[in-house]
């Protein structure tokens, strides 16, 4: 037998969540994370179902994948079967033909685990290194300094306030309050808290969304966003470090996070919160 390659339906999202978060585990490389799945429900339901490629065998969920956009899948894989060359065969091929149902276009990538076989196995099939992401992380058992400003915890009253910092803080984003309500209530979104920092006039200048995989499980900050006309005051590592305080409260071993390693400010806002810049991670691009 194969492991087999399906997209699921809506409700089937809570189960790989589940898998997912159980995947989270203290040692193991970053991957997709359930709050990378909890993002994208901001979208609904039906429509983050339809983004997700799961691969398993005999009922047993062994690699889950979700669409960023038709040409970009973020892969985790479980522990377990992470030097699994069976597993490892039918991924190359699921990922190198365009007509599986997994990547279209000709442009297409896919983010692997650091230390996963898969890796070697494209890069020997052709596939090209791209973009370079720098995983970073953060040990929750060690102190974590006050924030020294107000962090609100964001309910329904404050869902138009984050999501205009959002806008305010990322080019392009069409995040709105409807979407946090839309993500928030979905099933499968999971344990999570968004939070937004005030300064002392009152005025919110920066937010940030933690996700819970569960107690002494990472967790994931993602994403963390300052206004544009407020950077450089120090917002940023501060609601850092509110969310990794959150984070522990909610029994996380320790916190995740990624950025593009070109955003230099980004890498720094982190490490300035504690984090440590783990290896460089490198996108695959398939052979055109």
């Amino acid at each position: 037998m194969s492991p087999r390659l399906s997209t699921p339906c809506a409700d089937e999202l809570p189960e790989v969540v589940r898998t997912l978060a159980s995947w989270q585990t203290d040692g193991s490389p970053m991957q997709l994370h359930p709050g990378d799945l909890g993002w994208h429900l901001q979208q609904g339901s039906d429509a983050t179902a339809a983004a997700v490629r799961t691969w398993s065998l005999a009922g047993e969920l062994l690699a889950i994948g979700m669409l960023d956009g038709p040409e970009l899948l973020r892969l985790a894989i479980a522990p377990t079967a992470q030097q699994d060359d069976h597993l490892t065969h039918v991924l190359v091929q699921d990922l190198g033909d365009q007509g599986s149902g997994v990547l279209a276009g000709t442009s297409a990538c896919v983010e692997v685990p650091n230390g996963a076989r898969l890796r070697d196995a494209l890069l020997s099939y052709g596939w090209a290194t791209d973009e370079a992401w720098t995983p970073l992380e953060r040990d929750l058992d060690a102190s974590i300094a006050d924030p020294g400003l107000r962090v609100e915890v964001v309910g329904p009253e404050l869902a138009g306030t984050r999501a205009a910092v959002h806008r305010q803080s990322f080019d392009g984003s069409r995040f709105t309050e409807e979407h946090w309500h839309t993500m928030r209530i979905a099933p499968g979104a999971g344990d999570s808290r968004c939070l937004l920092a005030l300064d002392a006039k009152g005025t919110a200048v920066a937010a940030t969304t933690i996700w819970s995989a569960g107690l002494r499980q990472a967790g994931l900050i993602e994403p963390l966003g300052v206004g544009r006309e407020y950077r450089g005051h120090g917002y940023g590592p501060a609601i850092t470090r509110a969310g990794l305080a959150m984070l522990r409260e909610l029994g996380a071993s320790r916190a995740l996070a990624a950025t593009p390693s070109a955003n230099a400010a980004a890498v720094a806002t982190y490490i300035s919160a504690g984090f440590t810049a783990l290896p460089q991670r490198l996108d695959l691009r398939r052979p055109s």
